[in-house]
């Protein structure tokens, strides 16, 4: 069922896009799980800008991104929305998920800091987050955000998603790997096993 305000197209396989327009948002975003690391990203939200970056080229995807939205209240809106985006795009471009890995876990050290995500590509929505930041703010950007952003692209994907920050001095390091280690657990949990025949599940379906 798709939720008011949200037009999806398929373009190819293992690629989507959506346009969602709301009172506080208007987004259009493509993302293709098959890509190259290649972004086009303009938001009015430049934290969130650099770590989209980073995790699009670190899981070898391609993420077109074109957000707007009322920050003159706040960032909230605008990050949670391209987290819904995001999330929605990722489970219309994976279809049945024949043949993927489906599980993940991916340690990823940042300087000082290590961030852990766990991912099982399994229909089944859920979060966990463990993270204590030094500081609230990056630049104008609230900490808080990192957990509303994926907490939203968990709940639309529909995968299970366990994030893991284990020790840091620096905020912005220690958010940083969380953003890389989220794309390379979810590009080796999206990738193709040769060796898997159907959907990787003793029910027939995920």
């Amino acid at each position: 069922m798709k939720k008011e305000g949200i037009k999806v197209s398929e373009k190819q396989v293992r690629e989507a896009s959506v346009a969602r327009k709301t009172n506080e948002t208007d987004i259009r975003l493509t993302f293709a799980v098959d890509g190259t690391g290649e972004t086009k990203i303009e938001t009015d939200v430049p934290f969130l800008n650099h770590m989209l970056d980073l995790f699009t080229k670190h899981g070898q995807f391609n993420l077109e991104l074109e957000a707007r939205g009322d920050i003159d209240i706040d960032d909230h809106h605008t990050v949670e929305d391209i987290g819904i985006c995001i999330g929605h795009t990722l489970r219309e471009a994976l279809g049945d998920k024949r043949g993927i890995k489906r599980y993940a876990s991916v340690f990823v050290p940042m300087d000082e800091a290590l961030a852990q995500v766990i991912i099982d590509v399994s229909n089944r929505p859920h979060f966990e987050y463990r993270a204590e930041y030094p500081s609230t703010q990056v630049g104008s950007f609230s900490t808080e955000l990192v957990h509303e952003f994926l907490w939203k692209l968990a709940l639309e994907a529909r995968i299970t998603l366990h994030v893991i920050v284990h020790y840091g001095q620096n905020t912005h390091h220690m958010i940083e790997a969380v953003f890389k280690a989220l794309g390379r657990a979810l590009d080796e949990a999206t990738s193709i096993d040769p060796r898997v025949q159907g959907v990787p599940s003793t029910k027939g379906v995920l």
